[in-house]
């Protein structure tokens, strides 16, 4: 479907029919995770309720676009002040529809969620190499407090 034609895209919060196209979105953004396993986690998400997490789906003319998971963190996020914060976990838009404002709407839907929440700060990351989601973030109101580089070392 083109985006130039159609009906206004709506952001909501995922509701079980949509599952199927949920979890494949989901795969696209983490290719290398087991499609079982993302799976799980979306039913997880969407029979948790929305006390600590919550997920939200940009759709138009019954065609997912883009979706949206959120957290509530308890513990230490880099670069903020205040706990609990919101985190934005998972944020993806389908490639035809990157720079329409799809994904400031999903973001905006999180922030909502989160302010509603009672949290004063909405934290996410991305990977160092990943300009396009740095760039989104930004744009979104965003701003960077910290890069972070880890290691690890196997001891046994």
């Amino acid at each position: 479907m083109s985006p130039a034609t159609g009906a206004p895209v709506q952001v909501r919060p995922v509701q079980a029919a949509d599952l199927g196209p949920w979890v494949a979105m989901r795969s696209v953004l983490w290719p290398d995770a087991d499609v079982i396993d993302l799976d799980s986690e979306a039913h997880a998400l969407l029979d948790g309720g929305e006390a600590a997490s919550a997920a939200f789906v940009a759709e138009r003319d019954g065609v997912l676009l883009g979706f949206a998971e959120a957290t509530l963190r308890h513990d230490y996020v880099n670069g903020t002040t205040a706990s609990p914060v919101g985190f934005l976990e998972a944020w993806y838009v389908a490639p035809a529809w990157r720079g329409r404002g799809v994904g400031r709407r999903l973001a905006a839907a999180v922030e909502a969620w989160t302010r509603a929440r009672g949290c004063a700060e909405l934290a996410s990351d991305a990977a160092l190499d990943n300009a396009a989601s740095q760039a989104a973030h930004a744009a979104c109101g965003f701003e960077e407090t910290e890069r972070v580089v880890y290691f690890r070392k196997q001891v046994g």
